[in-house]
């Protein structure tokens, strides 16, 4: 059974990816601009009413965390299992948001282990997490180890057993962001872009290959070095990235879900107090 904790920590990872999905203007991402899917393909309102059904496998996950206690390779495998029946609801509900569900549900465990913890060390025992194979995986490839597997690209599994090191990093660009009192959209969007200028995105690899990969972190890169999306130069940079990559159908979806993961680590209680104090 699930406790008020682990559904509270469920609800906060399914805010936090609401909130991301509602962030625009998003490049190449499915934002409020585009209800209709002409230009991403990707219905918005599905997406944001079956991120819902995400609540009830992460909150599993949460009570599993709690009942296991230790980052196993018990914990693991059954985390492993929740995931794909949650994959199952998310598909009925209308579907998506399989990276992010990846990224939160070792979030959300490894948060439950310690409700103390602070967000790098959540990210460090989700990477505790990660190490350990799920046995009872399906032996048959993803599209996205395939490709992780063809280009040498980390992936989403890579980046867990590394610690997330972008959803650190947006965090980072999150507290850097907010110093300088720009609005929270931006210091958002900043983040945004920071992760996408240097994950190397299968979803992209997929779809654009190599060069299309670098062009897409070359352009997140020149809106930061112009300043960000606070700057005249940095909004103006944004504006015409964000077409570029509607025109070429190109989607980083990748760095959506890990953006989602800093905005739930940024929302926990201890990081709040933190900004607070």
């Amino acid at each position: 059974m699930t406790s008020r904790e682990d559904e509270a920590l469920a609800q906060a990872a399914v805010d936090a990816l609401t909130v991301q999905l509602a962030l625009a203007p998003k490049p190449g991402l499915p934002d409020p601009r585009d209800l209709a899917a002409r230009t991403t393909r990707v219905d918005h309102c599905a997406l944001r009413w079956s991120a819902k059904a995400l609540a009830p496998g992460l909150a599993a996950m949460a009570a599993a965390a709690r009942r296991t206690g230790e980052p196993t390779p018990v914990l693991r495998t059954e985390l492993g299992a929740i995931g794909r029946c949650t994959e199952h609801s998310v598909t009925l509900a209308g579907g998506g948001h399989r990276g992010a569900l990846w990224a939160l549900g070792l979030l959300v465990a490894a948060a439950a282990l310690d409700p103390r913890a602070g967000a790098k060390d959540v990210a460090a025992t989700a990477k505790r997490i990660a190490g350990h194979p799920d046995r009872r995986a399906p032996r048959r490839p993803s599209r996205g180890s395939s490709i992780s597997a063809k280009y040498g690209a980390a992936g989403a599994r890579g980046e867990a057993k590394a610690g997330f090191p972008h959803v650190r990093r947006a965090l980072d660009t999150l507290t850097a962001v907010r110093s300088t009192g720009a609005t929270e959209t931006q210091a958002r969007l900043d983040a945004l872009l920071t992760v996408m200028s240097t994950l190397q995105d299968t979803e992209l690899l997929h779809t654009a290959g190599p060069l299309g990969l670098r062009h897409v972190q070359a352009g997140a890169r020149g809106i930061l070095e112009a300043g960000g999306t606070a700057t005249d130069a940095g909004a103006e940079a944004l504006a015409v990235f964000d077409a570029d990559l509607h025109a070429r159908a190109w989607s980083p979806r990748g760095s959506a879900g890990l953006l989602a993961g800093a905005l739930f680590l940024d929302s926990l209680p201890v990081n709040s107090l933190a900004r607070a104090a």
